[in-house]
């Protein structure tokens, strides 16, 4: 068995004396591992760096096993980011995100394109960081708990949404809200209106938005914590 497909590197790492296991996003296959033979060696190391997008060829004899993988570097991403630990945070924390809330070998199409969005804005230095808040929540979204932002969980109004509910995941009004305020998380203004800018507060207030229902659905559940990239992520936004 065999496939050819679009792919994100999520992780590469060690394995025997020169071969790496590798776990990708891929376009059509979800996430996706392989072990590749020979890389370690300097000459092919370059490719399965954090957030490369490459061109994944994959083999094995059946379905279930691991199988051995190629890849051939489309774009690098790592590499122009050595010198912004707050953007290779936010890569960092999204590659460790994907591998860990993931299923295997299940399909996840918007996951592929919104992480390719971000990598795309990490690149340009442009609005990275509210993107990458709305990648989370497209995550969320694609494995059954997306949030609901449109409306007011108390009155159904459209108008001046200021909160969330943290049970039932509903965006909550001004009004409605003001005297359950202390319970309940705030709505950033750019998760609103496409249109506003986020400053530094809105981006903590995204991610502690996005963090609180991911590890209620996706990690404690399982006795897990949400990765420690993403932690040392938030971190590094909130200095």
């Amino acid at each position: 068995m065999q496939w050819e497909d679009e792919a994100i590197i999520l992780s590469a790492r060690p394995h025997a004396e020169s071969a790496l296991i590798v776990q990708l996003l891929t376009k059509a296959r979800g996430r996706h591992g392989g072990l590749v033979r020979g890389g370690q060696r300097a000459r092919g190391r370059g490719a399965y760096e954090l957030g490369n997008r490459v061109l994944a060829h994959w083999q094995a004899r059946l379905p279930e096993h691991l199988g051995i993988l190629r890849c051939e570097l489309v774009r690098g991403c790592a590499a122009g980011l050595i010198d912004d630990p707050r953007r290779l945070a936010c890569l960092a924390a999204a590659c460790a995100l994907a591998e860990a809330a993931l299923p295997e070998r299940e399909p996840a199409p918007g996951s592929f394109a919104g992480l390719a969005v971000l990598l795309d804005a990490l690149a340009a230095n442009a609005d990275w960081a509210a993107r990458y808040v709305v990648w989370e929540l497209g995550l969320l979204a694609e494995l059954g708990f997306g949030l609901d932002l449109a409306r007011c969980a108390a009155t159904g109004s459209a108008e001046d949404l200021v909160f969330v509910s943290p049970k039932s995941a509903q965006a909550v009004s001004r009004a409605a809200g003001a005297p359950y305020r202390e319970k309940l998380l705030p709505l950033p203004r750019f998760l609103r209106a496409s249109a506003a800018e986020a400053s530094a507060a809105d981006i903590l207030d995204g991610l502690r938005l996005t963090g609180f229902f991911l590890e209620r659905h996706l990690f404690a559940p399982l006795g897990r914590s949400l990765p420690a990239a993403r932690a040392r992520f938030v971190d590094r936004m909130a200095r």
